[in-house]
Order: structure tokens, then sequence, then C-alpha cells
């Protein structure tokens, strides 16, 4: 009976994603901009990997590092080069490379992995250089691009591997940098390359197996009561060190120092006294283990408290398809760093370290602390001043016990199918004289999700696509004064606007959008963007939160089309409806239609099946969509079909495989297959590329359904076979004294299907009848058999943790 239980449970959890599916319409874009070869682009043919990005607005270019070659872009039109340098290996390098088991071609070249601004002039550049980091100064001057030649070691500033995540960051003249510093990529460091070098300990309690992400500045000691220190903040994953786990499991961080660290006396010396750590709390909606951290991006305030990190997760698992943003306050990140408590290594009976929450003395000054008013009191002027006790207790318990909250107590995002990878944020300032956080998130299938949260509502104002083909987003970054967006990838990098006002085309359409970006203008009535010198809080509509339309002019009736209904025929009535979000509702005669036999209503329109006499009338083609729980319909299109009184008019009975389109303007006859066709050039409505959201849905209702009759079908015979198993064993008892052909013949029943067959082999099956049903699972080979196997093997599943006997402790 286990068996029937499990399969109950099984189809139940595929019905609720089933249903989770449909019901979960807030990860919908509302509009989708397809592929349109309008946005301007750059790519050199046989360059790739343009992946890392320098804006320069005070020299109106964008410095772009690719494999073995920097250009110069014209900020405004990245379509037009400036200047480019290339940066390429030696043969030298290359045979190096290539004897330590690299690829020729492919690991064995110049990516330029680091831009970043040293004066008005001059630029710091650094590449893998053939698995050998190394440095350079790039210069910009009358519009041209020039290599200093004073090449420096890059080893601890740029990663060896090409495709090995890194982060780093210029402050002043201090290069901060988060990398490998050996060939292997197994001694992460976290590094400040200055007069006075500090590094991370080689000790798996400070960094385990990274993934470096992120690295930003941010001044706290800015107005600081406190006599703070300014503060470099990273964001990457690592594997797991308080977790008990039989395999690694990654989780994501954030960690800090202080600017002003000088490492310590005695003890840490060279070393980084106030790196702290925390683990970043993000959870999907479903069960998994924790998400991954790949991309953060922090919008600056004023006040450096009111500053939030935007970071963007993504399961490790391949079991979810769900991608997430959370936000986490500058302010909340450095509570956890400076109020929370530690965890420590208590090591157990089996020689494991467990770490458990710190709950001794804690010395002081408190420890990963900067030089503040405190230390300052008590004669420490510099991290050199620190006691032994502060630094040693923080060399051993650089993790922080708390983990570091979302902002908004949950994701502000949870978008499912293709994974999100970059993310970059704006700040708007709307008319309502709000400012509101604009999320432009890259794909790895080449889309930008633009999405804005209204407080707590999560709304995706729309999703372009950039490139052609599916490639993903490896760059994004962001220049407000131009209202530019700039996408890098493998092969290319992409430049978009903002926004698009013009896409709306209608005061309705404009106001539903609900684009910080965009207002209804009055006065010259079309869409426009809200920093428009013709629009004004007093000539523009917009209604971010509610998108009440009641302000609009009231619009023009549709014009109905009129058409001629031929009996017999298959007619086509289009009607593309403006929102992903919306569903439609075709309307005849004051009656609502729906799929059937007779009507078969898709994304594109309807399509009327061997049309008869009846069938003449007015048909209506509504959007319904609802934004806050109001309800907003509209008119999309109309068609009068009147019945053609021709002489051949055919008997309606008469079968035919013609279709009529509406949209052709001369309401031709079109000749099709058996399955119904349009007129050429006009897209078929039956093929899945043409199917939007709203046609998905109603395959996921038919799927639904499906697969309950399927669940309930095999319910069925998992019942059958056990009732059977249980009267064969009860026969077995009876027949103990018979022949062992006979007894052999009894143990075998097999249950015909179209396609495979169920086996239950004998000991199994006197197994599970006079021993414990609970003991038998179902084994899916693939191959058509069924077989029975003991429930003990799944005890063996690798990394799950579980201990079967208290000996195994």
């Amino acid at each position: 009976m286990s068996l029937l239980l499990a399969l109950s449970l099984i189809c139940g959890s595929m019905l609720h994603v089933s249903f989770s599916a449909l019901n979960n319409h807030y990860c919908v874009p509302r509009k989708t901009v397809l592929y349109q070869n309008e946005l301007k682009s750059f790519r050199e043919e046989g360059i790739f990997n343009y992946s890392t990005m320098l804006m320069r607005d005070d020299l109106g270019v964008l410095l772009l590092g690719a494999r073995e070659a920097i250009y110069a872009l014209d900020i405004d039109n990245i379509s037009v080069r400036k200047s480019v340098v290339y940066w390429r290996v030696t043969e030298e390098k290359q045979r190096e490379c290539t004897y330590k088991g690299k690829h020729a071609e492919v690991e064995c070249r110049n990516y330029i992995r680091t831009l970043h601004k040293m004066n008005d002039t001059t630029v710091y550049v650094c590449g893998t250089n053939a698995f050998s980091p190394t440095c350079d100064y790039l210069t910009f001057v009358n519009g041209q691009l020039r290599l200093e030649g004073k090449q420096e070691e890059g080893k601890g500033k740029c990663p060896f591997d090409p495709f090995q995540r890194y982060s780093s960051l210029m402050v002043g003249n201090d290069l901060y940098s988060a990398t490998s510093i050996n060939f292997l990529g197994s001694e992460p460091v976290v590094l400040r390359s200055s007069d006075l070098a500090l590094r991370t300990e080689f000790k798996s309690s400070w960094l385990s197996e990274p993934n470096f992400v992120y690295m930003d500045f941010v001044r706290e000691s800015l107005d600081s009561p406190d006599g703070d220190d300014d503060k470099v903040y990273l964001f990457f994953s690592e594997n797991a060190m308080e977790y008990d786990f039989y395999s690694k499991v990654a989780v994501p961080r954030v960690a800090r120092v202080c600017k002003g660290d000088m490492g310590g006396q005695r003890t840490l010396q060279r070393k980084w006294t106030s790196f702290l750590k925390a683990r970043l709390d993000c959870s999907l909606p479903e069960p998994s283990l924790p998400p991954i951290v790949q991309d953060v991006f922090l919008l600056k305030h004023k006040d450096w408290r009111k500053s939030v990190f935007y970071a963007v997760f993504t399961p490790q698992s391949s079991l979810s398809q769900a991608s997430a943003v959370c936000a986490y306050s500058a302010s909340a990140i450095q509570d956890i760093f400076n109020e929370g408590k530690f965890k420590t290594p208590v090591a157990v009976e089996t020689s494991h370290v467990k770490w458990v929450m710190y709950t001794g003395e804690v010395p002081v000054p408190r420890p990963g602390a900067c030089i503040n008013n405190v230390a300052r009191k008590m004669g420490m002027n510099r991290s050199l001043d620190l006691p032994d006790k502060t630094l040693q207790f923080i060399r051993d318990r650089p993790l922080m016990d708390e983990a570091v909250r979302p902002l908004t107590g949950g994701p502000l995002l949870v978008k499912r199918g293709a994974l999100l990878t970059r993310i970059v944020v704006d700040s708007v300032l709307a008319l309502d004289g709000q400012r509101h956080a604009v999320m432009f998130i890259g794909t790895e299938n080449g889309y930008i999700q633009k999405a804005v949260n209204y407080h707590g509502e999560m709304f995706i104002i729309e999703e372009i696509q950039l490139y052609e083909n599916p490639v993903p987003i490896s760059t994004l970054r962001i220049s407000s004064n131009k209202s530019q967006l700039y996408a890098g990838s493998e092969y290319g990098v992409v430049q978009m606007p903002l926004s698009n006002c013009s896409r709306y085309d209608t005061c309705v359409d404009c106001i539903l959008a609900r684009d910080p970006y965009c207002a209804w203008d009055v006065t010259i009535e079309q869409c426009d963007s809200v920093y428009s010198s013709s629009s004004s809080s007093k000539a523009a509509i917009q209604s971010l939160k509610e998108g009440d339309i009641s302000q609009c002019p009231q619009p023009d009736p549709v014009a109905a089309v009129d058409f001629t209904l031929v009996p017999g025929n298959n007619i086509q009535l289009p009607c593309q409806l403006h929102s992903n979000l919306a569903q439609v509702l075709w309307r005849f005669s004051d009656q609502t239609l729906h799929s059937n036999n007779k009507y078969y209503i898709y994304s594109g329109g309807l399509l009327i099946l061997s049309a008869s006499e009846s069938d003449a009338g007015v048909y209506t083609c509504g959007s319904v969509e609802q934004i806050n729980g109001r309800t907003y319909n509209r008119t999309v299109a109309v068609y009068h079909l009147q019945l053609y009184a021709g002489p051949e008019v055919r008997d309606s009975t008469t079968p035919s495989n013609e279709v009529i389109d509406s949209s052709d303007s001369n309401h031709s006859l079109n000749t099709t297959a058996p399955r119904p066709e349009t007129t050429p050039g006009v897209e078929d409505p039956l093929s899945p590329e043409n199917q939007s959201d709203t046609s998905r849905v109603t395959r996921l209702e038919v799927a639904v359904g499906l697969l309950s009759l399927l669940c309930l079908f095999l319910m069925g015979v998992i019942f059958f076979i056990w009732s059977q198993r249980r009267w064969g064993c009860f026969k077995l008892e009876q027949r103990s004294n018979e022949s062992e052909a006979k007894r052999q013949s009894a143990e075998y029943m097999h249950i015909q299907n179209r396609t495979s067959e169920i086996k239950l082999l004998g000991p199994e099956s006197r197994r599970a009848c006079s021993a414990n049903n609970n003991h038998s699972a179902v084994d899916f080979k693939g191959n058509g058999e069924h077989h029975f196997t003991p429930m003990a093997n799944i005890s063996s599943l690798d990394g799950l943790g579980y201990i079967n006997d208290e000996s195994e402790i």
C-alpha cells in the first residue's frame, strides 16, 4: 500500500507544480520586445569575450576589454569605434601555457579582465596573458588609445584563468582585488595592492573555494558619530563551513574590510585585521539548497545608510529553474558586523569541526572593527596598535553567526525560466515626486528584464531581446546621465536606451505600462519621457502604483471590419493583445466564446471551423487585464461577418478545407491542407513559435487534466497489482504442497500493456507479502520493465548526510 501512497504524493506534487505554473503571472513580463536589428551594437570579426567595461563619461567613451583587444567606443553610439589597441600574447608565453596543459587557442590568450581609472587620461589594465597575469597603463589622448609598455606582475590583481569569476576595485591609487594567486586556482586571496599591501590568511575558515562576483566602496566615515572608517564590501559564494553535510554545499557571503587597515604588529602581520564575513539570506519559494549569488549592484544614496545592494541569485541545483533578486540595506550589513555574534569552531567526538555561536567573552576593542573613537580613547590609533587577544580572536573566528536578511524580508523578484545573470539599477524620479528603483536584469538567453517593485508588488514592465541568438549576458553597465544601458557577451556588446516610450501609442497603453520613465503628455497626445522638456506634472499623466486610466481621454470606438462569410469555410479573425498579462475575451451575439470543436481561440485571434449561416453576426475581441484588483476591459477588434449571397454558395454541410483570413483586404479564398492554414505572409496561429503566454496557459490546463487522468490510471493499476499480489500470497499459502513448477508459475503475474510489461519477481513478491509492504519501491529502468526492488537501497544516496545507525557516528 506504501507504493500507492508514494504514487499519490508524486502525482499531487506534479499537479501542484503544474497549477503553480498557471498562477505565477507575476513572473511574466507585461510586454515582450523581440529582437529588432535597431539597437546599436559592436563586435569585431575574430575577437571574442567582450566582458570588461569602463564608463568614461568625462571622455565620452566606453572602454571595452575583450580577448587581446581594448576598444574606445563612442558612448552615445557604440557602433562608432574611436580607437583600438591590441595586446596579444607572445609565442613564447603561448608555448609555456600549452606545456602546462592549457588549450593554445582558447586559454593561452590574453583576456582583458581589469580596467580601472587612475586619473583623467590614464587607465590601469590587466590581462590573463596566457595564464601569466600582467598589468599595464593605458592612456587615451587626442582620441587615441596607447599602452605605456610599463608592464607589472599581475599575480593577485588579475586571475590566471580567463573564465574564473573575480572582482576588483580601485580606491584612490589602491587596487583591491579578489582572485586566486596561483596557476591551479587553489589559493584564493583578497588583496590590497598599495604601499602597504594586505591580504587574507590562507585558511579555509577565511576563504573556502570561493567564487568572487562583486566589490564596492562605501564611505561610512562621512558624518559618522563613532568616527568610523570607510569600507570595501565583497560578495562571493564559497563552501559552507557551518553546515553538517557529507558533500560540499555552497552558500552566498558578504565580507568587508576597512580602508585604513594596516595589519597587525605581531599577529596578522600584513594580513587583514578587519576581515569579517556573513551569510546572505535569500529564500526561494520551493525547498532547495541555498542559492548562489551571481551578481550585485550598489545603488548609492547621499546618506550611505540608505544605500542598497541588489543581488541576483540562482539555484546551485539543476532541479530548480527559479532565479531571484534580493535587496540588502548597507546599514543592516553594518549592524551585523558591528553588533552581531560570532561563530566559533568546536571539535566533536568524530574529530569533525562544528561551527556554533560563540557565547564567551568578546575582547575589547571588538574584533574585526575599524579604528574608531572607542579604540582611539584606548590609545589605539592604528590597527598596528591592536592587542594580540583581539587579533587572535578574529584570526580564528571571521564568520558572523547571524545571516543578513533581505530589506523586504524576502526576494523582490522570483522568476522561472532562463536564469538571471547580471543586474544594474537606476533611480528614477516619477511625476509624483517619489523615486523608484528600476532593475535591468540580464538573462542567460540574451534578454533584459526591466522590473520595478511597487511597495511589495513585483512588476516586470517589459523584456527586451538584445541578441538574435540566445547568448548569456556577461556584463551590464548603466549610464544614468546618458539614459543608456550597455550589455556585453561573448560575441559582442549592445547599447539600449533605458526607456522607449514610443512603444505605447495610446494613453491607456502608456499608463498601464507603469513605466517610471514614461508619462502620457496631454498636449502632444503621445507617450513621452518624464525628463522631456515638453512633459510636466500639469501636462502629463502617470499612475505607477494603481495603473489608473480614468484621466485618459475616452478612446474612439473600434470600427467594425466587414467580412464575408462563405458557408463551409474556416475563418480566421486576428486579434493581437497589447499585454502578456491580459486574457482574451471573444464575444458573439452577447455570448462569450470558448475553445471547442467549433471555435479555436489562440494568442493571435479566433479560428471559426467550418462556418455556417448561423455564424454570421458581430464578433468582438476584448482584452481583460487585472492590476491591483482592478479589471481593465478593452475592445481590441470588431468583425462583422455577413453571409455571402453570390451564386457559388455551397451547402453548409459540404465539407471544405478553405480558410478566409480577415487580414487580407480582398477577402480572397485560400485553399489549404486538411489542417487550417493562413494566407501566405500571415503567421500560422497553430505554430508553437507564435503562441504567447495565454496559449501556453491553455496548453498547461490541458496538460494538467491529462496528468490527472494519467495519475488516476496509474494509481488504479498499482492498486490492482497490489490486490493481486495479496491474493497471490493467499493462494500460495494454500497450495504449498503443490509441485515446484506450479508454485513458480504462481510467482509471476503479467499485466499486459501496450508498451510495457510489469513483472513481479518471485522472491521479492514473497517478501513484500509476508514481511512488510513498506520495503518495496519502483525502479524505473526506462526499458519498459518496472522492477520492484528493496527500499533499503535508497539510503545509499550520496551527499544527503543520513545516518542509519548510531554506530556510524
